[in-house]
């Protein structure tokens, strides 16, 4: 098939490798495995996973959690806290499969239990230095009104408690990593260890793909959710988390124009493409020490060229995506870069962002040129 138009390429063999080497961790260190299928938001990759013994899966959404059940898959925790308005779809997959819900609002719990007529079980969110939502570790108050709420409901049962130390998406070195992982332990054992001679079955649940990635030492810990390791991305090589050659995705767009006076290519692919998160260069991460450009440059992807298989080789040091617009992207280019392409062309743009790029995109090939389905 001729690529005319931004298609998302996926390596499935890198993608593959990344899941078995996840899945590997958890088994090493006696975690459940339960991913993030939020990322890929495929039912072909999920069977990747079932390959490899996974059986439970985590979704952001009770449309995720429809279209995974719909493929079979039948433990699923929708990690996103409770929306009182999708009380009725709580309530049809409960009946249909083993559903788990994020508790973080005791109203919007409270609200609704008047749907539920089959039993679904409830994990409590707590931060653990994210800030984004959850109750205070020591907030045992608050806890123990969501916890009552659960046990008077006669439909609800108590699974534990969960959190996302989202906060390591701020560091950029593997030691930097394992110090959030360790404050999180910290603060999740807090939690645990209160709460434990009440309910001696809790599972205590984290999910941050950089510490999933990195960390040794899981003490206290029954359960890991990442979701962006599936792939990767320019982020998670800058946090710390992966190498380049891990990024298992990349969007592939066609070169529409040069301008040789500021030695910019522009590529058909722009923030409805690829999102426009960015990141800015601050001198002290991998990924500033990968790429030759200066502290501050602020990128929007690294271009890469492609090979006739539809591979994509590394990136260019010296090149990256300078900005987007709706449709257009800019590519401030080395001498290199731009000498090696020209209009009808197509260059490999390496996501900052995995999650929200798949997100944005409709179709998904593999290098082969498999369709893979996407939801």
């Amino acid at each position: 098939m001729l690529l005319q138009t931004p298609t998302l390429l996926l390596d499935e063999q890198k993608c593959r490798q990344n899941i078995a080497m996840m899945a590997e961790r958890a088994r090493r260190h006696s975690l459940q495995f339960r991913p993030h299928f939020k990322t890929h938001q495929s039912r072909d990759i999920g069977q990747w996973f079932r390959r490899v013994g996974v059986d439970k899966i985590t979704v952001s959404s009770v449309d995720m959690a429809q279209y995974f059940a719909d493929e079979g898959w039948d433990d699923i925790t929708i990690a996103f806290p409770i929306n009182p308005r999708e009380a009725a779809r709580y309530n049809l997959l409960a009946h249909s499969i083993r559903l788990n819900l994020l508790a973080t609002d005791a109203e919007a719990l409270r609200q609704i239990l008047p749907a539920m007529q089959h039993r679904a079980g409830v994990f409590i969110k707590i931060d653990s230095g994210a800030h984004r939502t959850g109750l205070q570790p020591d907030d045992f108050e608050g806890q123990a009104a969501l916890l009552s709420l659960i046990e008077a409901s006669g439909m609800l049962e108590f699974r534990g408690f969960l959190t996302h130390a989202g906060h390591s998406y701020q560091a950029r070195n593997t030691e930097e990593i394992r110090a959030v992982h360790q404050q999180s332990l910290q603060r999740m054992a807090l939690v645990a260890n209160h709460w434990r001679t009440h309910y001696p079955n809790l599972i205590v649940s984290v999910g941050d793909t950089p510490t999933c990635s990195v960390a040794s030492r899981w003490e206290g810990v029954d359960e890991i959710r990442p979701g962006n390791f599936v792939t990767y991305d320019l982020m998670q090589v800058q946090i710390g988390s992966c190498s380049m050659e891990q990024i298992a995705i990349a969007k592939a767009c066609p070169v529409v124009a040069r301008h040789p006076e500021r030695s910019e290519i522009v590529i058909y692919g722009g923030a409805v493409h690829l999102s426009k998160e960015h990141i800015e260069l601050d001198g002290r991460s991998a990924l500033d020490e990968w790429l030759d450009l200066p502290p501050g440059t602020r990128l929007y992807g690294l271009p890469a060229r492609i090979q006739d298989n539809r591979k994509w080789l590394l990136p260019d040091r010296r090149s990256y995506v300078r900005s987007l617009s709706q449709e257009h992207g800019v590519i401030a280019a080395s001498p290199e870069l731009f000498a090696a392409v020209k209009p009808g062309d197509l260059l490999a743009i390496l996501p900052v962002h995995s999650c929200l790029t798949i997100n944005l995109c409709e179709q998904v090939y593999t290098t082969s040129g498999k369709r893979l389905d996407k939801m």
